[in-house]
């Protein structure tokens, strides 16, 4: 993912306006029109790409180990809240826009058809919204999540001392 600042904001098209030329490339997109242009930045794509992964039955939660401990702890501080877009990073384009997803699955969830159902979910959210392409959606599977691993943890902390 470039990190460049040319590279943090999306600039779009009117589909109604006439597509124009430059240097030979027709330009035509959603958001630029004879009025004026609409830039998306990249937070915006992904809020947007991290609330449809959520909504898919079978994600667990978004991010890796560090990323899930850092937002745990977040969580636990007054007035803070999780990050919409832990777990999410894109790269936005002019007319484009990639996504890379790091997933924690539920167990007992098909991986193959959680992928389809989120790379689905997250292009139809993002393209629906911003009007930009979406190019890719790559998932990283970083861990499963086994019912009760959560409890446990609780169940031998308050077991040592009372």
């Amino acid at each position: 993912m470039a990190n460049s600042t040319t590279a943090n904001t999306a600039t779009i098209t009117d589909s109604k306006a006439p597509s124009t030329e430059l240097s030979g490339v027709a330009t035509e997109s959603a958001l630029v029109s004879e009025k004026g242009t609409t830039t998306i930045a990249d937070a915006v794509v992904q809020k947007i790409a991290g609330l449809a992964a959520r909504e898919v039955s079978g994600v667990y939660a978004l991010g890796g180990g560090a990323v899930r401990a850092f937002g745990a702890i977040r969580e636990r501080i007054p007035g803070a809240s999780a990050s919409v877009g832990q777990g999410v990073s894109v790269e936005v384009g002019e007319r484009q826009a990639a996504v890379d997803l790091q997933i924690l699955v539920e167990y007992g969830v098909s991986i193959a058809d959680l992928a389809r159902a989120i790379r689905r979910n997250v292009i139809d959210a993002v393209e629906q919204m911003t009007g930009l392409e979406v190019v890719e959606v790559n998932i990283n599977v970083s861990d499963v999540h086994i019912p009760g691993d959560d409890e446990g943890d609780d169940k031998a902390e308050s077991g040592r001392v009372r």
